[in-house]
């Protein structure tokens, strides 16, 4: 360990590239866990192309049937023009339904699709299967520290 509790530090990996610097940096640590889950996240839903932000969207859906398109969108820090070309691809495969509002008919509501329902059990599953596989090299206590870290960086907001 090194004066502040981090494993001795190897300039290179094994591509011979050196990486001394960025290997201090939280954001380079962040990004290539990221990139680490993204990818198991892929392989774990292969069968079912949904992304991450799609797979967020249908369980904020499931949870909250009734909220708009503004709603969910501003849940997940997405932008308008965004959120509706994932409406849309999510309605062509009858994830999803979009309807007026009984209460004011300019506001667009979503809910699951009874398909979209049975896909989210079904993912659910698996989700489960890929976190636990992925962080088995970390403990309970310790996952459910870094979630509370990582809560704590995004939580503070983008100004300084």
């Amino acid at each position: 360990m090194d004066g502040k509790g981090f494993p001795p530090d190897t300039a290179a990996d094994g591509d011979g590239l050196e990486r001394t610097w960025l290997k201090k940096l939280v954001g380079y640590h962040l990004r290539m866990a990221h990139l680490a889950l993204y990818r198991d996240f892929v392989a774990a839903m292969s069968d079912f192309d949904l992304t991450q932000k799609q797979l967020a969207a249908l369980e904020l859906i499931a949870t909250n049937p009734g909220a708009s398109q503004v709603e969910i969108a501003n849940a997940l820090s997405m932008d308008r023009a965004t959120m509706m070309g994932m409406v849309k691809r999510l309605l062509g495969r009858d994830l999803i339904e979009r309807r007026a509002s009984e209460i004011d008919r300019r506001r667009q509501e979503i809910r699951l699709s009874a398909l979209g329902e049975e896909t989210l059990n079904t993912v659910h599953g698996i989700i489960d299967r890929h976190e636990e596989r992925f962080l088995s090299v970390i403990s309970e206590h310790e996952r459910e520290e870094l979630i509370r870290l990582l809560r704590r960086l995004y939580e503070r907001g983008g100004g300084t």
